[in-house]
């Protein structure tokens, strides 16, 4: 995909784009209008310690991705600690985007595609989606299936998304599983422009409270996310934050 965008920023070992959302949705509508293929991931502190230890992530955002949104306030913070002209605007999470998008989605008749993990996410989302669009073309599949093997399971999805044939195509299973479902399956992934949205639809569905959107402009998000999923998110926001302090002191020493 060609179109020109803003400026793309390098550190910490990934690259991102200062996009908000009017240039996001351009994005989307330009690789539709085109008939392109276009992959557009985000990036915030959990994914950047992911891709320092999965490969697979690695070869993902090398190979495949063509834009990449700032979805997290840290990497907004860690891009000017070294320098790069990033603001807070710049910031735009999955909570930010998916009603503008949605609403462009059904103004335009684009089709839209939810692949999760769980069934009871996927199944409540058609119904959540119609109160606000009640013409918005959605169908989803999801891995919470235990009576078939994985590959069988994969088959019937990508199946599922070729008889579909959605413009929009929106990859919900977390940080590395979603990017290596795209590495591993691109080529028979029939969609103009991919998203990894991670636990995005979750809040959408209403399984997980949403944080306050200010709480997201002041970089607090991550507290009341703590808050309500402890097990699940401790490890995330208070461990992994200390590697990335080590790759912050690399890059200002080797800078040096």
């Amino acid at each position: 995909m060609t179109k020109k965008i803003s400026d793309s920023f390098r550190f910490l070992g990934i690259r991102v784009n200062a996009l908000r959302v009017p240039e996001l949705n351009s994005l989307v509508g330009y690789a539709i209008a085109e008939n392109e293929k276009a992959v557009i991931a985000g990036h915030n502190l959990h994914s950047l310690y992911v891709l320092h230890h999965d490969d697979k992530m690695r070869l993902f955002h090398d190979r495949f991705v063509d834009y990449v949104h700032i979805d997290g306030m840290g990497i907004v913070v860690l891009g000017r600690i070294l320098g790069h002209p990033l603001r807070r605007e710049d910031r735009v999470t999955y909570l930010d985007w998916i009603d503008p998008l949605l609403e462009e989605a059904n103004a335009q008749q684009w089709k839209v595609f939810y692949l999760g993990m769980r069934s009871s996410i996927c199944g409540r989302l058609p119904e959540v989606l119609r109160n606000s669009w009640p013409g918005l073309q959605f169908r989803t599949a999801h891995w919470d299936n235990e009576n078939h093997s994985e590959a069988l399971l994969n088959e019937r999805i990508l199946q599922a998304v070729s008889e579909f044939r959605p413009q929009l195509l929106l990859v919900g299973m977390g940080n590395p599983r979603q990017e290596r479902w795209i590495l591993e399956n691109y080529d028979r992934i029939d969609a103009n422009v991919i998203l990894t949205c991670g636990a995005g639809m979750d809040y959408v569905a209403g399984a997980v409270s949403s944080p306050p959107r200010w709480a997201g402009r002041c970089g607090i998000e991550w507290l009341f996310r703590l808050f309500n999923e402890p097990k699940h998110l401790w490890r995330r926001y208070l461990l992994e934050p200390w590697h990335i302090l080590w790759l912050l002191f690399l890059e200002v020493k080797g800078r040096g």
